[in-house]
């Protein structure tokens, strides 16, 4: 039955990855909250799937010509050296509270998207009434 649990859980977050909405954000508290699995079980699982996406979606966005070559090594260089910091830092931290940091990671970055849209209405906005 567990096999079910963890099938359909893949399965939303995949469909909410493929929409562009970050599978992660919805795998890691469907993983701990529904199924009960620790939190750095699941970041670890989201790791490594987002590793393969990652991949086909950098070969599809370069095919399309999406990805600019100049300037990359800067973008890359430190994304990887804090990236591994990062993992190595949430190996060594507790898992509860590796939880609430996601969980305030979740709140923050919601609260920057809301308002991001609020400003991109209010721009729209102030457009159509120029015009």
């Amino acid at each position: 039955m567990d096999f079910l649990w963890f099938s359909l859980v893949g399965l939303f977050s995949g469909i909410f990855a493929g929409m562009g909405m970050g599978g992660g954000t919805f795998l890691i508290p469907l993983l701990t909250i529904i199924l009960g699995v620790s939190q750095r079980i699941a970041q670890g699982v989201n790791l490594l799937v987002f590793i393969p996406l990652a991949v086909v979606c950098l070969i599809i966005y370069f095919k399309r010509g999406y990805i600019k070559l100049k300037g990359i090594f800067w973008l890359y260089i430190p994304a990887v050296v804090v990236s591994a910091v990062g993992a190595f830092f949430a190996g060594k931290i507790d898992s509860q509270i590796l939880r609430i940091i996601f969980g305030v990671f979740l709140v923050a970055f919601g609260i920057f998207w809301l308002i991001l849209t609020i400003i991109s209405k209010m721009q729209k906005k102030n457009k159509q009434q120029k015009n």
